[in-house]
């Protein structure tokens, strides 16, 4: 009955998607496309903007250019770079104050998916000034228009850019979870390759994982349309194709720009078709103890997908075919195996250890059913997974 209800439930989100109001960004695309972004941000009509970035960018003047470009074009800007990774309530709270004292106009995410979830929570809580975050928990809660919305990605992974959700943690209770509504999706997206040029390997590795499996879990899932299942596809390949020269060689352009496309694609994708029990272990492993979002997904994920069986059989053989690691006499069971394993091969080239270390025992319990509470019934997985399963899971993740 349960698993009625959870396809059930699923099945009526997906019919009632076919009828939301998507948007997808205007796009600002190539080499050097951010110097593009002030004039357009002027023909807008926004004289004042709040940009929501971190320390990090910050530190090493990767915006510098671009206030001198909003500068020139007499644009006005506030800069909030408290933003931590996993941002918090607080986060959103801070910048929001810093966007209302200065009748800001408009909204600039600069950075990875902390700052543009962080951005995303200023656009819902100015659109809704009388509501709480935690109140817009879940789906569809902010159904209002939000201030002009710029998303500028500095690494490929996230995919924000092109998504409806935003996710957040409560610093109090440790909770991490998602705000999701077509209202967030951004308005204008810069995919500038030279962003990600200087990016370390390490986070080049993890955000690069956090891209597939975003195309993955939206390609094995239940809601899948044909443009979501040709996003996915894409993604996938681009990945393969391109993040471990990234990895190695982070100064090549070409693959630093088809690694955005790819984080974009996925990005699309999966605001669609949703994601799976990946991202609910790996939201709760963020709450709890500040794993970065693209390294918990990318150790999780061949757990997860092994998990499955024969459930993901069919759709990992048929994206085993399109990276190339099938041979015709192969057996769908025999393709996803392969699948699965250049996952844990890619990881392993690039460092990302097989393990989470300092996960506590005693906080199984909580995380588990924050995980469950957060993937059923909403997320359209292969195969509905219950507390023993997840139980499972999170002791084979255990270091």
């Amino acid at each position: 009955m349960y698993e009625l209800y959870c396809r059930t439930y699923q099945g009526t989100m997906k019919m009632a998607s076919y009828v939301l109001p998507w948007r997808e960004p205007v796009l600002l695309q190539g080499e050097n496309s951010l110097a593009k972004l002030p004039k357009l941000i002027k023909t807008k009509n926004l004289e004042n903007v709040l940009i929501v970035t971190d320390q990090g960018i910050t530190s090493i003047g990767l915006m510098d250019n671009f206030l001198e470009g909003l500068k020139a074009e007499g644009i006005k800007f506030f800069v909030y770079d408290k933003t931590i990774p996993n941002p918090t309530i607080d986060n959103i709270e801070e910048a929001y104050q810093i966007y209302k004292a200065n009748q800001c106009q408009g909204i600039v995410a600069f950075g990875g998916g902390s700052p543009m979830d962080c951005a995303k929570g200023v656009g819902a809580r100015a659109a809704k000034p009388n509501k709480s975050i935690p109140k817009m928990k879940g789906v569809l809660k902010v159904l209002k228009s939000i201030p002009p919305l710029f998303a500028i990605p500095t690494t490929a992974g996230t995919g924000s850019e092109a998504t409806l959700a935003a996710v957040v943690s409560n610093s109090q209770t440790h909770e991490k979870y998602a705000i999701m509504d077509t209202s967030l999706i951004p308005h204008y997206a810069v995919l500038d390759p030279l962003l990600t040029i200087g990016l370390p390997p390490h986070i080049t590795a993890a955000t690069g994982i956090d891209a597939l499996t975003h195309a993955v879990e939206a390609y094995i899932g239940k809601s899948n349309t044909k443009s979501t299942t040709c996003w996915s596809i894409e993604a996938v390949k681009l990945t393969f194709d391109n993040l471990y020269e990234c990895y190695e060689n982070g100064t090549n352009v070409t693959a630093r720009t088809n690694m955005q496309r790819a984080a974009y694609l996925a990005g699309m994708a999966f605001t669609r078709a949703y994601v799976g029990y990946v991202h609910a272990i790996a939201h709760t492993l963020g709450g709890f103890y500040s794993v970065p979002h693209g390294l918990a997904n990318a150790i999780i994920l061949p757990y997860v997908l092994e998990y499955y069986g024969e459930s993901v059989h069919k759709p990992l053989a048929e994206l085993a075919d399109v990276v190339g690691l099938g041979v015709p006499s192969d057996t769908e069971e025999l393709k996803a195996k392969k699948f699965i394993e250049a996952v844990k091969q890619l990881n392993n080239k690039m460092n990302i250890p097989e393990k989470v270390s300092g996960i506590v025992d005693s906080d199984i319990p909580l995380m588990v059913e924050r995980a469950l509470k957060e993937a059923n019934p909403l997320y359209p997985v292969p195969k509905i997974l219950y507390k023993d399963d997840l139980l499972k899971l999170y002791h084979m993740i255990k270091e």
